[in-house]
């Protein structure tokens, strides 16, 4: 069964239909910066970046609010990836002034690993207001939109969540009932080092078995400022692959950051897609967890 320690929020969906207020409803998933531009200061629009303190601290988009991608993931070994418990998200969504209406644009400066875990997340706890800056502060730059400098605090607030099921995730058990489900296809975003277990951050090294390779940053453009490459093209590759529209895809890397990535870029592509927030950190220190290495 999925793993069922996500949440959904009280009365979210109702709320945001009846409010007249709501001006952001219509973003898109995958945001450009212009379109981001164009968009500031409107009602219920909060941009939190996710970049490094220092590269917040030089320029970031006018009213974002930084975030330590550190408060996403529950940092216990050995699945550090996993989701907080719920009273912690409670207190970080908080603390961010979030509301059930708020419509978030998460950017970061790396192409979309740790802005795509606050997607992740914001979808597990039933929060589907919310974008991606396309490219992140790479993007925004070179397109010669106006920054700021100056931090941005917050206005806390009250966040509520229930306890529910959360579809965006999967656990061990679940991977290891599926290993040979034909309808099913794990998704490797690790490098190829770690794939084939040249390199190992766990006791075990290689790969789940029969999971297939498609490092995260294939699908960034690095021409274009780290960008989503053409969808089409992405989509294409993962086919030949066996990443296709007809598949549950169970994507993971080390710590569930790289493949929040891969997650989003799933999302983008209309895959029914997953992350095993346990990742490799928890199944390669697992004892009954079986492993595939080149000959």
């Amino acid at each position: 069964m999925l793993y069922t320690s996500g949440w959904t929020i009280r009365g979210a969906a109702a709320q945001s239909h009846d409010r007249e207020d709501l001006m952001t409803a219509n973003l898109p998933l995958l945001l450009e910066p212009e379109v981001l531009a164009g968009r500031l200061g409107e009602t219920n629009l909060m941009v939190i970046d996710l970049s490094k303190e220092q590269v917040y601290q030089q320029a970031h988009v006018p009213g974002a609010i930084h975030l330590d991608f550190k408060a996403l993931q529950a940092g216990e070994p050995p699945a550090p990836g996993l989701l907080p418990d719920r009273e912690s998200l409670e207190a970080l969504f908080s603390s961010l002034g979030l509301t059930p209406d708020t419509h978030v644009v998460a950017c970061d400066d790396e192409g979309g690993g740790w802005a795509g875990r606050l997607l992740w997340v914001l979808e597990c706890i039933g929060h589907r207001h919310y974008s991606y800056l396309n490219g992140g502060i790479h993007a925004w730059l070179a397109e010669g939109l106006p920054t700021e400098a100056r931090a941005n605090e917050p206005t806390p607030g009250s966040y509520s969540i229930d306890a529910g099921p959360c579809d965006a995730q999967v656990d061990l058990e679940y991977v290891l009932q599926h290993l040979d489900d034909d309808n099913v296809v794990i998704w490797d975003a690790r490098s190829e080092e770690e794939y084939s277990g040249v390199r190992a951050f766990a006791p075990k090294a290689g790969h789940i078995p029969g999971a297939v390779h498609y490092e995260w940053t294939e699908a960034m453009d690095k021409s274009r400022h780290l960008r989503v490459r053409d969808l089409e093209q992405v989509r294409e590759e993962l086919r030949q692959r066996g990443i296709t529209e007809d598949k549950e895809i169970i994507t993971h890397c080390q710590t569930h950051h790289r493949s929040s990535f891969t997650w989003l870029v799933g999302r983008l592509l209309g895959l029914d897609i997953k992350a095993y927030p346990g990742s490799w950190s928890e199944w390669g220190h697992h004892p009954d967890t079986p492993v595939e290495r080149p000959e």
